[in-house]
Formats: C-alpha cells, structure tokens, sequence
C-alpha cells in the first residue's frame, strides 16, 4: 500500500480531493495533507511518501519550489501537480524537474483516478526492476552525490586505476561494488547554443538535458549512472553484459537523444561511445573520449564511436594565400573575405580534412593578416578589439569551425566599421575634442588621445592637424587657457585651484604659459575682465 501527500493552500481543495476519490481503491493507504511548502518538508522528513499531489500557485513557496527539494531529498517519490493556469511555462518547468504529469483545476476524479494508477504502476515497476539487479538497490536508494563523487574521483585520478585500490575505497565509502562489473562509457557533450540564454536558463536547461540522458540513453536506470564532469558534461556509464551490447541500438538511441536536445533545447549536443570497459578502466577510457571530444571541431550534433578510427588525412590540407585577403581589406571589400573564409573552411569540414591543428593555425594567420591591415590604417588592434564580446569569441574560436567563423565575422565587421569611420576624418576629430573637454584637469598624453580612439599617436596627429590646422597639443593647450581664462573673469577661486582644474600641477609653469599667450599674468587677466 501506498502513501499520499496532497499540497494546496486552499482547504477547501484539499478537503474536496480527499473526499472526492476512493483512495483506498487505488492501494492508498495512508493520506497526509499540508497547506505550505514548509507543512510538506515537514511531514516528508517524518512520514514515508510515496506520492505528492501539488498545487503549482502557493502564497509561500511555490509546488515547483518544493519539488526541486523533494529531487534532493527524495528522488524516489512520484509527483503530480495541479494549477489553474494552462501555462506552458509551468508544463515546461515542471517537465524539467522530473514531475510525473500535470493536470488542471478542476481535474474531474475519473482524470486524476487514472493518472493515480499510473504513477503507482510506475512505482511497482522501479520496484521490481531493481530487484532483478544485484545492484539495484545501490543505484535506486544511495543518495546520488555519493556515487557522484566516488566516480569522479576514480575519473579525476585521486583514487588510483588499480582494481583492488577502488575497491578498497568503495568499501570503505559503504558503496556496493564489484571488480566483475563492466561498463560502457558514453561521453555528452553540448557544444552550442542555437539562441541565446542567460545564465538562469542554461542552468534549467541543462537540468532537462540532463534528464533527457536518463530517459533516452541509459537503457535501465538501475543499470547506469550519468556522471557530470565539468558544464553541460556527463559521462553515462552503463554497467552490461558485453555480450548483449550492441553498438548500432546504442549509437540510435544517442542521435534520437542529440535530435531531441537540438529540436526542444536549442541546444547542439554531441555523443562519444566508448569500449566495454571494468572500473579501474574507465578513467583510461574518458581520457580517450575526450580526447575524440577535443579534435572535433566540425560537427556539432554527431555520434563518435570510439572503435572507429579517427580519418586519416591522406591528403594534406594546405592553409589559404592571404595576401589577397590583405588587399581585399585594405580596399574595403570586406564581404569577399568574409566568403572566401567561409568557403575555406565549409571545404575542409565537408572534405573530411579539418582537424583542431588545421584551426588554429588558420586563426593565427587570418589574424596575422587582419592586425597588418589595421595597422596599414594606423588602427591599434589590441585596443580596438579589447572589449568584452571579442574577446569570448576569440576564446572559443578554436572550439569548433563554427566558432572560427563567428570570430572572423566580428572583428572583420569591428575593423571595417571603424576603419570607415577613421577614413572619414571629421568625426574622429571631434571624438578626440570631446575627449579633451572631458579630461582637460588630467595629465593627457598624445598616446592617452590616440588610445582612446584606437589609433596610432602618429597618424592620429596628421589626422588631425588636416582637419584644424594645428596640433593636438596646441590644441589642447588653447583649450586649457580658455577655460582658465573664463574661470578667471567669471569665478573667485584661487589662481592656483585654477591651474589644478586644468592640469597644470606646477603653479608657476601655468603663469608663464598663460602670460606667454595672453599677454598678461593671471592677476593682471581678473582685474581687466572681472565680471564679463
């Protein structure tokens, strides 16, 4: 017989669901009700549950708050929840935590009859499967970060590859273990995103990702474990017969997997199969697959087997003259490159021929040869594209084809534009004026000026000096004397808090430049002008 916990703040609701259904019919023997989610971690921690019936809209903690507690606490309880609201933001949240279903208010008792016997047949099923293992009472009750941790130290190394080491350890974690048993490891990896996300939903979809693994992958959950390794990383390790493996059912369910996580998680996920391996084996073989994982750098959504030999190269490719590419850029064609580009590596991808050497060297020469076209143009490179945006894509530039491509794209659109506006001389000029209104009181150099509008100092100044006839530091100092000057005639703070206001640190030195310009020493300049 099983127990059930009904959650709801609406007495009434509670009262009406006990009433409403022949419990004991359905192998109900025992009901407990709460009206919060704090009620319900309460009578959990005390009482076994079986089964939650949950409302998803509480005042204090809402149903899918409490489930993401009772997935840590227990896993093994069933739970179904009820809303008013035919929201598929809550269907897909609740989806997400492992719920059983989800009904709507009013639920007719016939419906909620039905999906009863449902989630109590899945429970006998658990039940029965896991005494067909000899270790499925391991895998069902242990708590999960246990055998996380266990597994993660024999992959990370800090418990040894020996067998009778991590069998030493497992004992004396309280973790059935045998030597005998054997493994297949499928590395999952998600390589992209196919929109963006924010860090919240990345998580929530990982989660589901996750999930989708247990469901799809792992043939019996009493017979595997998915371990993470590192973000949107696990490693599935199935423990089988080697006799009853079977590659092709193994490789189907993974692209059935891959298909699901890219059509309903947006997400690019690729899976690597290893070899029938034992315990003290199976760090040997993740370092294999990850391996496998670290020089595909062309397709996103696709199923590596370990067994398959890696192409052999036997044509070897050669990297694109790009001294046309040079003379593309430094005529504004920027759009021909970025074909030419695109062309290059779609060949190699579709060739068979790319591998993660090949990428990176192409990455080092294309921005060899961008950085000599800016240059050309007087663009200081590393201050342009210093910001935070190209430097993540130059990270994962070398990750996989696609994101060489989106590099490339970005700093070729982020040079050209600027470099167009550097062309048109004007603006740049009256950027650097408001630059130097803005910080007349600082120590500006010419190196200071030229930085912030990403230029070198020396074309900067021909620039500039052809758009107003003279200087930059003459320019910059007329426009310190102006402003002493108006803060003489028009303010009553002292010559040297002047000269601090506009930069000059040596009190004297602002005198002798202001009576050398204006023919008349600071005292002399208030008293003539005081009050215009």
């Amino acid at each position: 017989m099983r127990h059930l916990l009904i959650v709801d703040d609406e007495v009434i609701a509670v009262e009406g669901l006990k009433q409403g259904v022949e419990w004991g019919q359905l192998g109900i023997s025992a009901i407990f009700t709460a009206h919060s989610t704090g009620q319900a971690m309460e009578i959990i921690r005390r009482e076994h549950v079986d089964l939650l019936l949950c409302d998803i809209e509480m005042p204090q903690g809402s149903g899918l708050e409490l489930l993401e507690w009772v997935r840590g606490y227990n896993p093994d309880i069933v739970a179904i929840f009820l809303t008013c609201h035919a929201d598929f933001h809550y269907a897909k949240q609740a989806i997400q935590l492992g719920s059983f279903d989800y009904l709507l208010k009013p639920v007719p008792f016939a419906d909620l009859e039905s999906v009863i016997r449902k989630a109590i047949e899945k429970l006998e099923q658990e039940r029965e499967q896991s005494e067909f293992s000899q270790y499925g009472k391991y895998w069902m009750q242990h708590q999960p970060l246990l055998v996380e941790r266990f597994w993660l130290d024999i992959l990370n190394q800090s418990i040894p590859s020996d067998s009778a080491t991590i069998k030493k350890e497992a004992d004396s974690r309280i973790i059935p273990y045998s030597e005998d048993m054997i493994f297949t490891p499928i590395l999952i990896q998600v390589r992209r995103w196919y929109k963006e996300v924010t860090l919240r939903d990345e998580k929530i979809i990982e989660y589901a990702i996750r999930k989708s693994a247990e469901e799809l992958i792992q043939e019996r959950a009493e017979h595997s474990m998915l371990v993470p390794v590192d973000k949107g990383r696990w490693l599935a390790l199935i423990n089988r017969d080697p006799a009853l493996v079977d590659d092709e059912a193994s490789k189907g369910r993974c692209e059935t997997y891959i298909e699901a996580c890219r059509k309903y998680f947006y997400a690019g996920v690729s899976c690597y199969i290893g070899e029938s391996a034992h315990g003290h084996e199976v760090a040997s073989m993740y370092i294999q697959l990850d391996g496998k994982n670290k020089s595909n750098v062309a397709y996103d959504h696709h199923v590596f087997m370990l067994k398959d030999e890696n192409p052999s190269f036997a044509h070897q490719s050669h990297l694109p003259d790009m001294s046309m590419w040079a003379m593309l850029l430094k005529e504004g064609a920027s759009g021909q490159v970025l074909k030419e580009a695109d062309a290059y590596i779609r060949a190699q991808v579709e060739g068979n021929l790319i591998t993660s050497d090949l990428l990176n060297q192409f990455i080092q020469d294309f921005q060899q040869m961008l950085y000599y076209v800016l240059q050309l143009k007087g663009i200081q490179a590393h201050q342009l594209l210093r910001d935070s945006r190209s430097l993540e894509l130059y990270a994962r530039s070398a990750r996989t084809a696609t994101d060489a491509l989106a590099w490339i794209r970005h700093i070729i659109e982020s040079a050209m534009d600027f470099a167009s506006s550097v062309e048109h001389s004007p603006s740049v000029v009256e950027k650097v004026k408001a630059y130097i209104h803005e910080h007349l009181s600082e120590d500006l150099s010419r190196e200071d000026i030229a930085s912030h509008v990403f230029l070198n100092p020396d074309y900067l100044t021909r620039i500039f000096k052809k758009g107003t006839g003279m200087s930059i530091s003459d320019y910059l100092l007329q426009q310190r004397l102006h402003m002493a000057a108006g803060l003489l005639a028009n303010t009553e703070l002292s010559v040297s808090s002047i000269a601090t206001r506009i930069g000059y640190a040596n009190f004297s030195h602002f005198s002798r430049m202001f009576k050398k310009y204006m023919d008349k020493s600071p005292l002399e300049y208030r008293q003539e002008h005081s009050g215009s």
